[in-house]
């Protein structure tokens, strides 16, 4: 099943004054279970292209569906809501809040979607179990390294139960130690729960576990790899 499908996918930015073509007609599909990444140089639009597809961007030109729906045709609100219920992001600086304990942030969309006590608490319990941080659920940020905040940050992005979760540069700030461990966690969630990943991403580790590599210069798709 397709989760993600996109169809001349265009993003200019500055477009009335010094254009800067991002994207440059791009088709990707990506279905469902795929462990995928986007690679390329800075400036390739590799960024541009997952922010679009998370509903972070939106398009110049072309369509993007999520389990069918044509998000470029939201509004505002409908995005912001869409994303609530379908998409995890995992970013580079982490982005957890630094006053909420781990299992505040991990538990703060299914908060927002209205989800019981008690189911808070079990998807808590069970995520936090399956990075390895059963033990640091009242600790906040500063008091974790920067592998168990990332791992935290994936627990989160898991908590919603979304379609896929998008990641951008997920292991930039961190050593080749918490990188394996990781991808070690993203790796088997992908295969036993079958969870879609697409990471946008320069770093080799990354590039060298994902059985799919898109590649992009100047704004368009230069090679699509498959590994099996």
């Amino acid at each position: 099943m397709n989760v993600i499908d996109t169809k001349n996918i265009h993003k200019t930015y500055n477009p009335t004054t010094i254009p800067v073509h991002a994207l440059r007609g791009v088709d990707l599909t990506i279905t469902e279970g795929e462990f995928t990444a986007l690679v390329g140089p800075s400036g390739s639009g590799k960024t541009t292209m997952l922010n679009i597809i998370g509903g972070l961007d939106r398009p110049t030109e072309g369509t993007i569906a999520v389990g069918g729906q044509d998000i470029s045709q939201l509004s505002d609100n409908q995005l912001i809501d869409f994303r609530k219920e379908n998409i995890g992001f995992v970013f580079q600086a982490y982005n957890l809040i630094p006053v909420l304990t781990a299992q505040e942030n991990v538990e703060f969309v299914m908060l927002l979607q209205n989800r019981s006590k008690q189911e808070r608490d079990a998807r808590v319990e069970e995520l936090m179990g399956a990075v390895g941080l059963s033990d640091k659920l009242d600790k906040r940020p500063s008091q974790l390294s920067g592998g168990q905040q990332q791992r935290v940050a994936v627990a989160r992005a898991l908590a919603p139960k979304p379609r896929f979760i998008l990641a951008d540069e997920p292991t930039a700030n961190l050593d080749s130690k918490s990188t394996a461990n990781l991808l070690d966690i993203m790796a088997r969630l992908n295969k036993e729960e079958n969870i879609t990943f697409v990471f946008s991403t320069h770093d080799q580790r990354v590039i060298d576990r994902a059985r799919r590599v898109v590649t992009l210069e100047d704004g368009k798709i230069v090679s699509d790899e498959w590994r099996g």
